[in-house]
């Protein structure tokens, strides 16, 4: 049990982080958190210990927070996550100001992409994978991980009408 305390105080902001991305609500990305957690007690004996844990953190929430979501069908408003996604601040007011408008334009259009973009999008800018990593964790081949961040970033494009360089260059580093 001290063993799973440990885990969960490292590895428990990626787990949320990731949930929250997916689901877009707070207390959902709560629920899959402990779930997430659940099943690496449950399954501790199954895991390999000569593997990094991080793959099978993700790949348990990418998978949940996907079954999660296809069983809802809906998608909750994200005002609720913009402290979270809002990361480091510089102190000018404008920038402040547009600041907070550039993410909530970003927080809505995430939303807005089908799961399987939006999976691929929070895992390689939220919690800064890989693409090689992103495609282990999702098994799928890395080809198809580049097709869905294009594709996405299309999307979000189109979504916030705004242009490919403002797209590509949000930064989407949290905390």
């Amino acid at each position: 049990m001290d063993a799973l305390g440990d885990l969960y105080d490292r590895y428990n902001r990626l787990v949320y982080r990731t949930a929250l991305g997916v689901t877009g609500d707070p207390e959902s990305a709560s629920d899959l958190l402990q779930e997430v957690f659940l099943r690496l007690y449950r399954f501790a004996g199954r895991i390999d210990p000569e593997r990094p844990l991080e793959p099978w953190l993700y790949r348990m929430t990418a998978n949940l927070s996907y079954t999660y979501v296809k069983r809802r069908k809906w998608v909750q408003p994200i005002e609720d996550v913009s402290d979270w996604l809002a990361g480091p601040r510089k102190t000018q007011p404008t920038y402040h100001a547009e600041q907070n408008e550039a993410w909530r334009q970003v927080e809505e259009a995430i939303q807005t992409l089908p799961l399987p973009q939006r999976m691929v999008i929070v895992l390689y800018y939220i919690n800064e994978c890989s693409l090689q990593e992103v495609a282990e964790i999702l098994e799928i081949p890395a080809g198809t991980v580049k097709s869905r961040l294009h594709y996405a970033r299309q999307a979000l494009k189109e979504n916030m009408s705004i242009s490919d360089s403002v797209v590509q260059g949000v930064n989407f580093e949290f905390t």
